[in-house]
């Protein structure tokens, strides 16, 4: 199925009287290359569940309906909701007019193998992805696209600048690949910055992952201060506990690698 171009897209919105919203950061993917390579990526084939954040006109949401695959997509804009009726007729589309941030998506989907594929909006797009992939075990792969910077922090190594409570989370959590690099003109209208697509592929949580989340999120809400002072509030002796598994208690949050921050987790 062909995707949207730029004047399809305008054309859409213009006959039904709407714009793209600022407030909402809507920038709306018009490439077929970029919406195949998404496509191919995700690997969704017919009989999959799909999941959809920020369907917009529905370029992607008809390219992944055409493998056979049923899509649920979100869209909190209720204006695109004709858009997304008009385009997506006929396909195994189930639209919900909702902001997903306000969603139990543990709860919501179905039970089964799913797979988040999404031009997610920049404002949510780091919380969404932590928090489905701590708390909805159902998605097991995620192909979506984020702001360039965003995606640099997500697979970011220790050590390195952008390293941080992100990158340790989807380490912990999944297996990461940043895929390839996404220009600003393929949008409409363009944005200020570059995207990015990445691919989380889910891997087994070990029992720690949660408390070794929390214990990294201390260390990076003080990550100037030494380990023995920024851990203070969430273990009771910082230093022996950091030295018993061989930890330098004047590191800090950077140098500590995910598989640390679950030593610490069990110690």
């Amino acid at each position: 199925m062909t995707a949207q171009t730029r004047s399809e897209i305008a054309g859409l919105l213009s006959r039904h009287g709407l714009s793209p919203s600022r407030r909402l950061g809507q920038h709306f993917l018009a490439d077929a290359n970029i919406t195949r390579k998404i496509v191919d990526l995700s690997g969704v084939e017919a009989g999959d569940q799909v999941i959809e954040v920020g369907a917009g006109t529905g370029t992607l949401t008809r390219a992944l309906a055409a493998t056979g695959a049923r899509v649920v997509a979100y869209e909190v804009d209720a204006g695109l909701l004709p858009v997304l009726e008009e385009v997506t007729r006929g396909l195994p589309v189930e639209i919900r007019s909702l902001d997903v941030t306000d969603v139990d998506l543990a709860a919501e989907l179905a039970t089964g193998r799913w797979v988040m594929v999404a031009n997610l909006p920049y404002n949510v797009g780091t919380p969404l992805l932590m928090d489905a992939l701590r708390r909805v075990p159902q998605i097991e792969r995620f192909v979506v696209m984020v702001q360039r910077e965003v995606a640099e922090r997500l697979v970011a190594r220790p050590g390195s600048r952008q390293y941080g409570l992100p990158s340790v989370t989807v380490t912990i959590y999944a297996r990461a690949l940043l895929a390839f690099r996404v220009p600003a003109q393929v949008f409409y209208p363009a944005p200020n910055v570059e995207s990015a697509v990445i691919v989380l592929d889910r891997l087994p949580a070990p029992a720690e992952s949660e408390r070794a989340v929390q214990i990294a999120a201390a260390a990076f809400n003080q990550r100037r201060k030494m380990l023995r002072g920024s851990l203070a509030a969430v273990l009771d002796d910082p230093n022996a506990v950091l030295e018993s598994i061989g930890i330098d208690p004047t590191s800090r949050a950077e140098d500590l690698a995910p598989d640390d921050y679950l030593a610490l987790a069990r110690a």
